[in-house]
């Protein structure tokens, strides 16, 4: 609710703004243009992603996985890494981070296990897995859209090498930092019985599919939406308890909209020159390593949707822009405001009453942040 009533006093504030003529209409109609298929996407994907959750799919795979850890948490957490970054890369860091966290939390908890290197291990990738395709996070959706033409395939081709570095670092540094409850052995849990076997398998097979459709190269709100509405279409034949007002993620909707508006205002009253002396310019490493660092600095401050907008006018060229998506992207680990899915992390362990030092997240999120962005800048240098 906190989330909705900013949204609402953002988009009051720029409504204002507009009146007042502190932004135009031509550039507040350019906006929404923009943005519009970007939040459609968000509110499909997100009624995907909940519909399977009600029909048990996410639970089943974290079952498998306990099953497949052969009693070593090692084995376990190696694939809660590989579930973490697919669920982050196809169906974004927001879909990781509010259903997969209490699906991990859950079965390490039935197998007698600590939730915290889990728990890290979801928050983390799920933001730092989600370099490598637009879909995979809401500022790499803008960013596809400023460089116009860049099918997903493109964009994941320049993104490669950083991405693969922004998950692999994370995950090193956490099993040296929890090498010894990862070396634990545990033992298998009994596994659960599906409560309707169909509305499992549709939402199944409408997963898979759409993975594909996203990358496909056609507008990723296309799939999104189609493949909600069917999901949505079993749900009322099936569970029509399922098919509620809360599937929409109308707090996002109405917090991203309000920071489009506010940023777009203060873009249009000169904040961008500003921001471009102090971000530089350049595609040298020194250079990209700047402007990834300015991301880090303006995402753990604010947020890193706000951050990006605003510094999206300083990113000329693929490389920079590349860079500010390392740095406000994977470099969101330090503060639990730093990003979106960060938030949502936090509200999932209030939840299951699991407890954070946020101390020691931010102390943590100090050692991993630098060298993992650090990395993925120099693998974007020299291999990107």
């Amino acid at each position: 609710m906190r989330s909705a009533l900013l949204g609402a006093g953002l988009l009051i504030l720029g409504v204002i703004a507009v009146a007042t003529g502190l932004l135009s209409g031509a550039s507040a109609l350019a906006l929404g243009q923009r943005v519009w298929p970007i939040l459609l996407f968000v509110v499909g994907i997100t009624v995907v992603t909940e519909l399977a959750a009600e029909a048990g799919l996410f639970a089943v795979i974290a079952e498998r996985l306990a099953a497949w850890g052969l009693g070593r948490a090692w084995v376990l957490w190696l694939f809660v890494v590989i579930l973490a970054t697919a669920s982050t890369i196809f169906l974004s860091l927001d879909t990781t981070a509010v259903l997969l966290t209490p699906v991990v939390i859950a079965v390490t908890r039935h197998v007698g296990l600590p939730v915290m290197p889990f728990a890290l291990t979801t928050v983390w990738l799920a933001n730092s897995a989600s370099l490598l395709l637009p879909v995979s996070n809401l500022t790499n959706l803008l960013a596809a859209d400023r460089l116009q033409g860049v099918s997903p395939l493109q964009f994941a081709a320049l993104m490669l090498a950083p991405a693969a570095v922004a998950v692999v670092v994370p995950c090193v540094i956490l099993f040296l930092i929890y090498r010894k409850a990862l070396l634990a052995r545990f033992d298998a849990a009994d596994r659960t019985a599906p409560d309707d076997r169909v509305l499992l398998w549709a939402s199944a097979i409408v997963v898979v599919l759409i993975i594909p459709a996203l990358v496909s190269g056609i507008a990723v709100w296309i799939p999104a939406v189609i493949a909600a509405l069917v999901l949505v279409g079993f749900s009322l034949v099936r569970r029509r308890s399922a098919v509620r007002f809360g599937l929409v993620p109308w707090q996002l909707v109405l917090l991203a909209s309000g920071l489009f508006v506010v940023i777009e205002t203060a873009h249009s009253r000169g904040l961008a020159p500003l921001l471009g002396s102090i971000a530089g310019t350049g595609t040298g490493p020194l250079a990209l390593l700047r402007m990834s660092g300015v991301g880090v600095a303006s995402a753990n401050l604010v947020n890193n949707l706000p951050a990006y907008l605003v510094l999206e006018p300083t990113a000329e060229g693929p490389l920079r822009l590349a860079a500010l998506l390392i740095g406000v992207n994977a470099g969101s680990l330090i503060t639990p405001w730093a990003s979106l899915a960060t938030l949502l992390w936090r509200e999932r362990l209030a939840a299951l009453d699991v407890q954070v030092s946020w101390w020691k997240y931010a102390g943590l999120g100090l050692i991993v942040v630098p060298i993992t962005v650090g990395l993925a800048v120099l693998a974007l240098s020299f291999l990107g």
